[in-house]
């Protein structure tokens, strides 16, 4: 048998495995095992040792542990409580009010940390109960909290982001500016459309009622300026210092941890147990993504060694569709995927084969990247992974599952509306990067 048809059967394998329920990184492992020896004998081995030591070397995934680990110190700084807890004040006698606090809250938050879990359980703890007594629609709450709070996965600084740019061969840098506009963008179509609707039926968000609202200017101030100055230090810090060029990637994540280790310090929130939960779970989340990193590294070494990943790119190619039209199949494939997949097993795995492809039309690999980014935070809201559903019930028990789904699909659609104004217009997302670095 042809060695192209061996990669055949073993990406077949992997999808079998995957949809059987088994751990994805181990089932990479294993599988390339086998089929690499079968297709090229012992040289399987050597392969799997030069490629971890390669992945292990690249200087831009040390980012990774330092911005999951500032994220979840600032998940007990209680700023995203301050920041709500202002926005509530000054929008309190509007119609739909805890909406736009909710987004403009997770949009600000999201410059800071890139964990959606932590996003979503802190905006639920704080939005939910309140929800439930001003009467806010349920559906429209749980699309709210849980499109907001994945937000974090796209704008910058994003963990996300840190772990394409290596895989598909862009500065990180470069995509972390990309990021920005189509972050923001789908920020307002969520606040334009929850607000559009309030506008439409009031009953879906009425204003809060009296008791629920802060009256004086001094305290109103006091919240917003507690909640937002400590932020701007936080983003001057991870993404500021990036932009100016005053820092690579992984320095501008050890001064945003430093950062957020010294606001909740500052805060008295630094207890023992804080640190030895955020260092647990930071390695816990690290572990998982640089184990699954390494074990696509081999699949992808031994997929491309037995040729099927340039058959594959050559089969596309010779497809009768132009080049937009191929980045929109290739657009519909990993939107398909990240139903049942997370996001790093679609990175790692999938984006090295759709690469070539996207090498040989010549497309730009920023854009191609900003557009994976802003199509994988799909998977967040799309059944049945759908993990920010389940961070949220979590924390709203009161609301029904099937009602989290239904409020999430709405807002899904407002996401594959943002995917088509980033695709129909690329300078969304390469305007900035030209703008401040260059082409």
């Amino acid at each position: 048998m042809k060695p192209e048809y061996i990669g055949l059967i073993l990406l077949g394998s992997l999808l079998t495995g995957i949809f059987a329920g088994f751990p994805i990184a181990f089932t990479l492992i294993i599988l390339a095992v086998v089929f690499g020896y079968i297709g090229f004998g012992m040289g399987v081995f050597d392969l799997m040792v030069f490629q971890t030591l390669g992945l292990m070397k690249e200087e831009t995934l040390a980012a990774v542990p330092l911005f999951i680990f500032m994220g979840h110190l600032l998940e007990h700084a209680g700023l995203m409580e301050r920041l709500f807890k202002s926005f509530q004040a000054i929008f309190g006698g509007m119609k739909g009010s805890l909406y736009l606090g909710v987004l403009l809250t997770a949009t600000i938050f999201a410059t800071a940390t890139g964990i959606i879990g932590a996003s979503v359980t802190v905006i639920g703890l704080m939005a939910a109960p309140l929800m439930i007594k001003s009467g806010y629609n349920t559906r429209l709450s749980a699309g709210v909290i849980t499109a907001g709070g994945a937000l974090g996965i796209l704008i910058p600084p994003s963990v996300m982001l840190v772990v394409i740019g290596p895989v598909v061969g862009v500065s990180v840098v470069k995509l972390f500016v990309a990021a920005i506009l189509p972050g923001l963008l789908l920020s307002a179509l969520y606040t334009s459309y929850s607000l559009i609707k309030c506008h439409l039926w009031p009953e879906l968000g009425p204003t809060l009622p009296e008791e629920e609202r802060i009256t004086s200017t001094r305290e109103i101030l006091k919240e917003l300026l507690s909640g937002i100055v400590p932020m701007a230090f936080i983003i001057f810090a991870a993404l500021g210092s990036i932009i100016a060029g005053l820092a690579t990637p992984t320095e501008a994540a050890a001064m945003a941890a430093s950062g957020a280790l010294i606001l909740t310090l500052a805060y008295r929130k630094l207890t023992k147990e804080v640190l030895k939960e955020a260092a647990f779970k930071t390695i816990q989340t690290t572990s998982m993504i640089l184990f699954l990193a390494m074990a696509s590294n081999i699949f992808g070494a031994v997929f491309t060694r037995l040729g099927t990943s340039s058959m594959i790119a050559k089969a596309m190619l010779a497809l009768p569709i132009p080049p937009m039209g191929m980045l929109a199949l290739l657009m519909l494939v990993i939107f398909l995927l990240g139903w049942p997949l997370e996001w790093p097993a679609i990175v790692f795995i999938f984006l090295p084969i759709f690469l070539p492809v996207i090498e040989a039309l010549k497309l730009d690999k920023v854009w191609f990247s900003t557009l994976v980014a802003v199509n994988l935070q799909t998977a967040y809201l799309s059944p049945p992974v759908a993990m920010a559903a389940y961070y949220l019930k979590a924390v709203a028990p009161k609301w029904e599952l099937l009602d989290i789904y239904k409020g999430m699909a709405e807002f899904m659609v407002l996401q594959v509306i943002g995917l088509i104004f980033v695709f129909l217009f690329p300078q969304i997302a390469l305007w900035l990067p030209s703008l401040l670095l260059g082409r």
